[in-house]
């Protein structure tokens, strides 16, 4: 080999090894960027490219009544899916697998067959085939914790709480209005998967890290006596063979809703198999004719524009008036003759009623109307509410003027009703209703707070007072419509109301289809409780002073004999009297606190007393102060005794008394 190709095979070596030297440098300081420099953002990104997240329905936060008593919750429960790559035998798979599922084998195979990676097979089973699931230990079939939601009391106001779907989503009432609160975040699973991207099993380790997002409610209602009103109210449409009915408590003087009852009731542990019709809360979709208990209203007006006087006098001419082509009678076809302002309300006149009417003129009634807050939305914090229907007074005709006197030709909502109602027992001031006090969050922080809102003033103090003071005659007189709903020491201010149901296929109102209401509160000289009872198509007792007053007065006495809702000490009112006080004291305890202060009656100390609406805690403690032996069955608030209350009392006398949760 010549020289100079000695120098250039020498040339050649050195370029090559300077070549791969220089690639050696790059390789290792590449290597060293990613190893070292950035090796925790590829790690990172290498776990997202074989792991990924499955979505699961978020939890939900709590939601109490106002003593805290839980309402709704959410239960850790196993779901069941499958990865379809890693069944061995799908045939037997989906055998075993509808045998505990209670599915069709076709069915579960569909499911296997039609998907690569993932299938769901059933939602939220039960604890008992969860455990039949792992013991059966089946290739390619896994279990994952999703949270249902829960609701202890069943029934207890569960068109007003609502319920949500396999989402967790809400689907309506409390439920669905403060979803935003209660729902919390999305959580997730962490799936492995392989080279091609292909999801083959649950992987190890957390899911990501939470943000504690979610809220509590605490509510209004109180679940006692939501529980007592749902009771009364079935037991009253049993009895009179209705279609269904509705009740409200309100406190007058805040607006805050106590209890809100539907019946027939709404299980909301139950959404697949429950009628859709059951879910809406009718006391704020479905409007009504008012019928007579409307008639306060028209009152009000009257004697807040002075147009008349407690003592004018209206000739009701005997039963039958003629405006314009129509021919107005009195309920139960009644023959009044002349009757004072006071009277026409006592005695529920329609043709009394027609003649204020006139005499306060459309327009005035109309502006009247609005201003107690028909026609319009209340605001309550719930989803679905109704506005009602009022007509403006210009197309109102002669006939309507006439009829909407009474309560007819008009539509509202049971909530509208006890709102306005309210005003009168709040010295002329309408209160929003509402349902939530506090939003808080899991360590127990108000996040936000609602308090009483004052909508408008309707009506003058002394208005409120005059109409009051008749009302209380509609009640406590003898002859008064509403005398069943009379309590014994407790002035009661009250109307009842009867309306006939439109009939769309005669286009008339039926003679046979009505709807019979009574709404009140008390005690007359400090109202603390409002109170509506509305009955729809009763088949017996077709009267609002005899279907819905004796549901009122039910509640009522034991409203006052049982709870403690924060009524005190209230005066009775009696014929004449709006100032004479009684000691009549709302408690859970009412006669065991009165021992203690030395308030009982000496002849309650030798009678049984009535464990009834109690807590087993207090009925336990009451028993033992009495020397009774009490005799248990169940759990929650008592709702019968045997004997009864009242008989004379013996020495460790027996009593046994039945205690429920819900219905």
């Amino acid at each position: 080999m010549s020289g100079a190709a000695k120098k250039w095979y020498k040339f050649r070596l050195l370029t090559v090894l300077l070549f791969f030297t220089a690639l050696f440098v790059a390789l290792m300081t590449r290597a060293f960027h990613l190893q070292i420099m950035s090796g925790s953002t590829y790690k990172v990104m290498a776990e997202r490219q074989h792991k990924k997240s499955l979505p699961l329905p978020p939890e939900r936060g709590l939601i109490f009544d106002r003593n805290g008593e839980k309402l709704a919750a959410s239960l850790l429960v196993d779901s069941v899916f499958a990865d379809p790559s890693r069944v061995t035998d799908a045939d037997a798979t989906a055998s075993r697998l509808s045998s505990v599922l209670h599915l069709k084998k076709k069915q579960v195979a569909q499911q296997i067959q039609k998907s690569k990676n993932f299938c769901w097979i059933a939602r939220m089973v039960s604890p008992a085939q969860a455990a039949r699931i792992r013991a059966l230990d089946l290739d390619g079939v896994y279990l994952v914790q999703e949270p249902k939601r829960f609701y202890p009391n069943k029934e207890l106001a569960g068109q007003l709480i609502g319920s949500v779907g396999l989402d967790s989503n809400g689907l309506e009432g409390l439920e669905l209005k403060y979803e935003t609160y209660l729902k919390g975040e999305t959580d997730r699973v962490l799936w492995g998967r392989d080279a091609k991207g292909r999801k083959l099993y649950l992987a190890d380790g957390p899911a990501e890290e939470k943000k504690d997002v979610i809220h509590n409610l605490i509510l209004t209602i109180d679940s006692r006596i939501q529980y007592l009103v749902e009771s009364h109210l079935k037991e009253a449409i049993a009895k009179t063979g209705a279609r269904g009915g509705m009740a409200i408590v309100m406190d007058p003087k805040t607006g805050q809703i106590l209890a809100m009852a539907n019946e027939p009731p709404f299980n909301p542990n139950n959404i697949q198999r429950g009628d859709t019709d059951l879910k809406r809360n009718k006391a704020i979709t479905d409007v009504f004719d008012p019928g007579s208990t409307f008639k306060p209203f028209l009152a009000a007006a009257a004697l807040e524009e002075g147009i008349v006087k407690e003592t004018d006098r209206f000739y009701c001419e005997n039963g039958a008036y003629r405006v314009a082509n129509v021919t107005i009678h009195e309920a139960n076809r009644k023959k009044h003759g002349t009757l004072t302002f006071h009277e026409v309300l006592k005695y529920s006149s329609n043709i009394g009623s027609v003649k204020i009417s006139q005499k306060l003129g459309k327009q005035k009634f109309h502006q009247y109307i609005q201003s107690f807050g028909f026609g319009r939305k209340t605001g309550i914090d719930l989803p679905g509410e109704s506005g009602g229907l009022v007509r403006p007074s210009e197309n109102w005709t002669t006939v309507d003027a006439a009829t909407i006197a009474f309560g007819q030709g008009i539509s509202v909502t049971a909530l509208q009703l006890i709102s306005a109602f309210s005003a009168i027992a709040n010295q002329g001031v309408l209160m929003q209703p509402y349902l939530v006090q506090k939003v808080v969050n899991q360590r127990g922080d108000v996040v936000q707070e609602f308090t009483p809102t004052a909508v408008r003033r309707v009506i003058s103090p002394r208005t409120a007072e005059r109409l009051t003071a008749i009302l209380t005659d509609v009640v406590g007189d003898e002859e008064g419509t509403g005398r069943k709903a009379r309590i014994q020491n407790v002035g009661v201010a009250g109307k009842t109301g009867t309306s006939q149901k439109f009939d769309f296929a005669a286009k008339r109102y039926s003679r046979e289809r009505v709807r019979t209401s009574f709404m009140g509160f008390f005690p007359s000289g400090n109202p603390r409780l409002a109170i509506l009872v509305t009955i729809d198509e009763p088949e017996r007792f077709k009267w609002g002073g005899e279907a819905a007053a004796p549901v009122f007065k039910e509640i009522s006495q034991q409203i006052i004999r049982c709870y403690d809702s924060g009524i005190g000490e209230v005066p009775t009112i009696e014929k004449g009297n709006i100032n004479q006080p009684v000691q009549i004291r709302l408690a859970s305890l009412p006669v065991a606190a009165a021992a203690a202060t030395g308030e009982a009656d000496q002849e309650a100390e030798d009678l049984l007393p009535d464990f009834r609406g109690m807590p087993l805690k207090n009925a336990m403690k009451l028993a033992q102060e009495r020397d009774i032996d009490l005799k248990i069955v169940g759990n929650g608030w008592a709702v019968s005794q045997a004997p009864e209350a009242g008989i004379p009392v013996r020495r460790n006398r027996a009593c046994t008394v039945y205690f429920t949760t819900g219905h």
